[in-house]
């Protein structure tokens, strides 16, 4: 994602990811379907991969072993940009939240943290940078 201006808008979903068991059939199930390409990046213990749609990026694609609880089925995950993760994360839990996972730095995209809303649906805050 490094260099695209895919998270540009704060407030609004601006990434998804697949998270899958068998990341070869999801790849072919979407350049047969909708068209992507994809870019390998290496990120630390796995591959990420970057659809392309266009030649511009449109989601990712990762292994959700040892991401994943066990048992969870595939699914896509999405983020929502915003500007400042401390403060963001800050207003999770007064709010009836939960926080899965406190912010972390990914070289070349951000800082993220992974959440869950008053009524337990999980997903991303991500700021740029």
């Amino acid at each position: 994602m490094k260099g695209n201006t895919v998270m540009a808008t704060v407030g609004v979903f601006g990434w998804n990811e697949l998270m899958t068991s068998d990341v070869e059939a999801a790849k072919t199930f979407y350049a047969a379907t909708v068209g992507w390409t994809f870019d390998e990046m290496k990120m630390g213990f796995s591959t990420y991969w970057l659809a392309k749609a266009n030649g511009r990026p449109a989601a990712g694609i990762m292994d959700m072993a040892g991401v994943a609880a066990p048992g969870v089925a595939p699914h896509w995950f999405s983020y929502i940009a915003i500007d400042d993760i401390d403060s963001r994360i800050a207003n999770v839990e007064p709010n009836g939240g939960t926080i899965q996972r406190k912010p972390f730095f990914i070289p070349g995209v951000g800082r993220i943290a992974i959440v869950a809303d008053s009524t337990g649906a999980s997903f991303g805050l991500m700021q740029r940078g």
